[in-house]
């Protein structure tokens, strides 16, 4: 069997359809199934079960493809090797970033990554934590940036900041005459919410644990909506819809100030305010993440002083360079 036919059934059992993967693969259908059934006839065992809509792995199958994806990724390892005598940079990063983070730290790290790094460019993938997760146990993306918690996959992470949260409200809204507000003062509002698989959406209900109830059943629909976005969000709480908590890095600069202007990505500013937390404001924590297996150390570490190289407006930075170092020996 060949490095390309592992691939092969590594994309099946990620796509769980013989089309998906070979379009993933860059190949024909034909292609991909003949390769497939070469492997089970040398092999002598079964791999998928075939259904009309659906392709299953069977246990044997799992174990077969776990220790196919080892394999491509030692051999992918190999180049990575060759690479770093030359130079450890050389070469595209695979970075995947979550939906609540992307839009604001990106534009500043892409800037600051070309300025720090130039012969390595971010290739960039933006989902959810646990799609993210997958494909960094797939070997589809080298690192990624997420917001903690998230399942212990045997990962090595290192902390980048812990970001605040703030209250948007409507600037008609009661609340903001107030110069700070607590939790308990959003326990009677309607609240806005993300969607289900955003870890903010999360974070949210952490803070305002009343509303999960409200969120999973139509009895609630009175106190809690859900957006797409943050930035849709933001939308609903200037149209006056709702309230909702937002990232520190979300809330666009001058928006904290008077004579808040409109943001160009956004929603207009000027109808929304931004409440700082009464006491310990909620917060979360940002972290890189990658396979302990991916070699490119350096890498990690050129991408982390991009990221620290960034404005990062009323976060707090956490660590240095060293635990990077520390962690990817």
């Amino acid at each position: 069997m060949t490095l390309t036919e592992l691939k092969y059934i590594v994309a099946v059992a990620r796509e769980k359809h013989f089309g998906r993967a070979a379009e993933a693969c860059f190949v024909s259908q034909p292609t991909l199934s003949v390769a497939v059934k070469k492997i089970e006839e040398e092999l002598d065992v079964k791999l998928f079960e075939r259904s009309a809509n659906e392709v299953t792995v069977t246990p044997l199958g799992e174990d077969i493809v776990r220790q196919a994806q080892s394999v491509l990724e030692q051999a992918a390892n190999i180049k990575e090797i060759a690479k770093r005598g030359k130079d450890p940079l050389a070469g595209p990063l695979r970075m995947g970033v979550i939906y609540t983070i992307g839009p604001y730290l990106l534009p500043d790290l892409v800037r600051q990554n070309i300025r720090l790094s130039p012969q390595m460019p971010l290739m960039l993938q933006e989902n959810f934590t646990g799609r993210l997760l997958e494909m960094l146990r797939t070997g589809e993306i080298d690192c990624a940036i997420l917001a903690e918690p998230f399942p212990d996959t045997g990962l090595a992470v290192a902390p980048l900041y812990d970001e605040p949260f703030f209250a948007a409200v409507p600037v008609g809204h009661p609340l903001a005459q107030r110069e700070r507000v607590t939790s308990q003062e959003l326990k009677s509002e309607t609240m806005l919410l993300l969607g289900t698989g955003h870890c903010f959406r999360d974070h949210v209900l952490e803070v305002c644990p009343e509303f999960a109830r409200f969120s999973s059943n139509t009895e609630g629909i009175q106190k809690s909506f859900e957006g797409s976005s943050l930035e849709t969000i933001k939308h609903m709480v200037a149209a006056g819809m709702g309230v909702t908590l937002v990232p520190r890095l979300s809330v666009p600069e001058g928006a904290l100030e008077e004579g808040r202007a409109k943001n160009r990505i956004g929603a207009d500013e000027s109808l929304i305010r931004y409440l700082p937390f009464d006491g310990d404001a909620p917060l979360r924590r940002v972290v890189l993440v990658w396979r302990r297996s991916f070699t490119r150390y350096e890498a990690i570490a050129a991408l982390r002083n991009a990221i620290y190289a960034c404005a990062l407006p009323g976060v707090t930075r956490l660590s240095d360079l060293r635990q990077v170092e520390a962690q990817a020996a």
